[in-house]
């Protein structure tokens, strides 16, 4: 999820050219078509919640009305005595439990190089040379946290994942490093799942049968059990877009373990996503094709051999979950000058499985204003006040932006967290996006300094009251 920063800079720099540097995001399309169906069909507003006001704390900026609690930061004591609180907090899940209990499950991004990697714990360690992994916190229904621990340790690069059904949260290796390289000592660019209230029930098993690949989130039909996956590969050829056909779907926890069959998405006559740039558009016949190495012993998934027609690629594939019938997943941004067929700053598309039928349902573009700083969609979730709620993650001030149904924009939250210079501030990205079972409260994660804030405030009113 993250990038490396000369990819940072050089995009910023296209932007800059572009004339988008400083630009707010426009969206066009059919986002009624996103959110028929779902909860968030339910919502009031279109206007958003008011401009923001600058926090006296300097840490988060939300609008009148809003608050903000943080529940952990990186370097802190985990309560559970495992050791300090990781780097790098990004993809997050919230789950219900008893008497009113928030379990969260959150991603720690880390490579070797990490500045605080997730403590190893014994039974909840894949690989001992591994950085990353999730840590779990349990919130009691007034919203304090009443404990945080290892979730599970010795992965690589978590970014993100998503929820299943059956409550456990699913975990994603954004690498494709195998035992050897940067001193690991098994493979990585798998997919592990975690219980958010007994870690030690699920363990520390990568489930290969779902693919060795850069890895960026899932999501589950929730009727035939498959399981969708983005690819956020970082080179051409770019990455692709699967789903996985377990042996036992929807067979709770354990059932992801007893394999399946991985396939990879192929639109006829359509090797490139961005070259589609209408709203609107769609495309029938959605061919699924059969990964021919899934452990990508030799051979990286994207480069495999999947016959003369070839298979769809798309660059940034990113966030990913389900909504009504469909799953929706999204490409940050597109740039023909790193390799894709066509410019953009970011789409949602819609895959209809009954139908077969793939639709491009939002386009982001730079807009001409100044007030919504914003690029490169990144987590994205639905809001229970109607809407979208989407992680920034570019160059300059970040936000939590929120789109409404008619594809209006509003600033949400505005990290003011700087680790940089005065001169030369740096502000790290939103990551994580999610709410409360019940919808009253959003929990995000500032990726670094790794921060974990709760944001309640009146999601049911009227934007803009």
């Amino acid at each position: 999820m993250s990038e490396t920063p000369a990819a940072s800079v050089s995009r910023r720099r296209l932007l800059a050219r572009s004339g988008a540097v400083g630009a707010g995001i426009a969206f066009s399309g059919a986002l009624t078509e996103v959110f028929a169906g779902t909860a968030a069909a339910r919502g009031l507003g279109d206007r958003g919640y008011g401009p923001l006001v600058p926090d006296p704390n300097g840490l988060l900026d939300l609008p009148k009305g809003f608050r903000y609690r943080v529940l952990s930061r990186e370097g802190d004591p985990l309560r559970s005595g495992e050791g300090r609180v990781p780097s790098n907090h990004d993809g997050m899940a919230a789950f219900g439990g008893r008497h009113g209990r928030v379990h969260l499950v959150r991603n720690h991004e880390n490579r070797p190089t990490a500045a605080i990697r997730v403590p190893p714990v014994e039974g909840l360690t894949y690989d001992p040379a591994g950085a990353g992994g999730c840590t779990a916190l349990t919130l009691d229904a007034d919203g304090a946290v009443r404990s945080e621990r290892v979730a599970i340790a010795g992965t690589a690069v978590n970014c993100a994942g998503g929820p299943t059904p059956w409550g456990t949260w699913l975990t994603c290796e954004e690498t494709e490093d195998k035992a050897g390289t940067n001193g690991y000592t098994k493979d990585h660019g798998f997919v592990f799942e975690t219980d958010p209230v007994d870690p030690r029930r699920t363990g520390a098993v990568p489930l290969t049968a779902m693919g060795r690949f850069q890895h960026e989130a899932i999501a589950v039909d929730p009727r035939s059990g498959a399981v969708y996956e983005t690819e956020d590969a970082f080179q051409r050829p770019f990455g692709l877009f699967y789903r996985f056909l377990p042996d036992r779907p929807l067979g709770g926890t354990g059932s992801l373990r007893a394999g399946g069959r991985l396939q990879a998405m192929r639109v006829p006559g359509l090797p490139d996503l961005s070259s589609v740039q209408e709203p609107g558009a769609r495309f029938g016949g959605v061919e699924w094709v059969d990964v021919p190495d899934p452990l990508a012993a030799g051979t990286p998934i994207r480069l495999q051999d999947f016959g003369p027609r070839g298979i769809t690629h798309a660059q940034k594939l990113e966030g990913c979950y389900w909504g009504g019938r469909s799953v929706y997943f999204v490409s940050s941004y597109a740039r023909s000058a790193e390799g894709s067929a066509a410019d953009h700053f970011g789409q949602i598309w819609r895959y209809d499985p009954a139908g077969r039928w793939l639709t491009l349902v939002v386009v982001f573009g730079p807009d001409t204003g100044v007030q919504l700083p914003g690029e490169s969609p990144d987590n994205i979730c639905l809001a229970p006040s109607g809407g979208l709620m989407v992680c920034e993650d570019g160059g300059g001030a970040q936000h939590v932006y929120g789109v409404t149904r008619r594809g209006e924009v509003y600033a949400l939250a505005r990290n003011r967290q700087n680790p940089g210079t005065e001169e030369e501030p740096e502000w790290g990205e939103f990551a994580g996006v999610t709410f409360s079972p019940d919808g009253s409260t959003m929990y995000v994660n500032c990726y670094t300094p790794g921060t974990t804030f709760a944001v309640t405030g009146p999601w049911a009113g009227q934007p803009g009251r």
